[in-house]
């Protein structure tokens, strides 16, 4: 009787395990979102995944901040929703987010916690994983040291951004300043200087964002100094004090991403899960520019070389 109820139990942990691997739910993976927002078009994304044997949770990307976790997504086979805090948006209500899932897309609506309403639609974001190493082509000077030709910021914006010594600046918070050519795959040297608690960001393929910030003497964070903004956590802080003129040299292939801050290899070969806050779009299966980021305080940049994959 006693070996009975053994090989019972034993069954029944056999089987919820199997029910557990087994279940899949077609709305499990990662999304990149467009909103429309009033007269704006902007990028989010959601991840989805199971969590046990059969709860659905994951993470959302806004149009600004940094990924956030969902704590549950309610899913009846087409219809889902889930509710989470604000976090930089205006308001003290839930974010709330309701969509559809029909023929592999998404669509759908989201309440800001300020009461507005914005649609979106979504897709399946590309796996982006290469067939082979690539083969690198020549490098190229991004900034001229001379002007600001081959960059430009959003349209309508007034552009704060001038060069000046060889270093193209932006003196005050204003615009992100955006580079004419797009690129797949790529290594990016680039230099940069902040004073005291500035703030930017260089963003690859204009979508995932490497933290610039004055962050000497913290702990690595992910949404401080040399990280992947909220998403890959840097292994040391690399930081200098601010003043100092500092380096980033970046490797981007596909979603792995390499990053070396002043020489010191702090993320090495890690998978980029989704486009981070501040994204010019979701279209991740697309060359994109570089971006600067230069509403977040006085920031200067130089010898801004990239070396594209053929």
């Amino acid at each position: 009787m006693k070996l009975v109820r053994i090989l019972v139990i034993l069954l029944t942990v056999i089987s919820m395990h199997t029910q557990a691997q087994d279940y899949k739910s077609p709305l499990a993976g990662k999304w990149d979102l467009t909103v429309t927002a009033g007269d704006r078009v902007t990028a989010s994304w959601l991840e989805v995944h199971v969590s046990g044997s059969k709860t659905l949770v994951g993470h959302f990307v806004a149009d600004g901040g940094s990924a956030r976790p969902v704590a549950h997504v309610r899913f009846d086979g087409r219809k889902f929703s889930f509710a989470i805090p604000p976090q930089w948006e205006q308001g003290d209500k839930d974010l709330v987010f309701e969509g559809v899932l029909e023929n592999d897309k998404l669509s759908g609506t989201m309440v800001l916690p300020d009461g507005r309403k914005f649609n979106w639609t979504g897709v399946r974001a590309p796996s982006l994983v290469r067939a082979k190493a690539p083969v690198w082509g020549t490098p190229v000077d991004l900034f001229n040291g001379k002007n600001t030709s081959g960059w430009h910021v959003e349209a309508g914006k007034k552009n704060q951004w001038i060069a000046e010594n060889g270093v193209l600046k932006s003196p005050a918070s204003g615009v992100n300043i955006i580079s004419d050519q797009k690129f797949n795959d790529f290594k990016l040297h680039i230099e940069f200087r902040y004073p005291k608690h500035s703030n930017s960001g260089v963003y690859l393929r204009g979508r995932y964002e490497i933290q610039v910030s004055d962050s000497k003497g913290l702990e690595p964070s992910l949404i401080e100094y040399g990280a992947l903004y909220g998403f890959l956590l840097p292994v040391t802080m690399a930081a200098k004090s601010p003043g100092e003129w500092q380096t980033f040299d970046i490797t981007l292939v596909g979603r792995l991403v390499t990053v070396a801050a002043n020489g010191v290899t702090i993320i090495c070969n890690q998978v980029i899960p989704g486009i981070t806050g501040g994204a010019l779009d979701s279209n991740e299966g697309e060359p994109g520019p570089i971006m600067l980021q230069g509403d977040h305080g006085p920031i200067e940049y130089r010898n801004i070389r990239i070396t594209p994959a053929k």
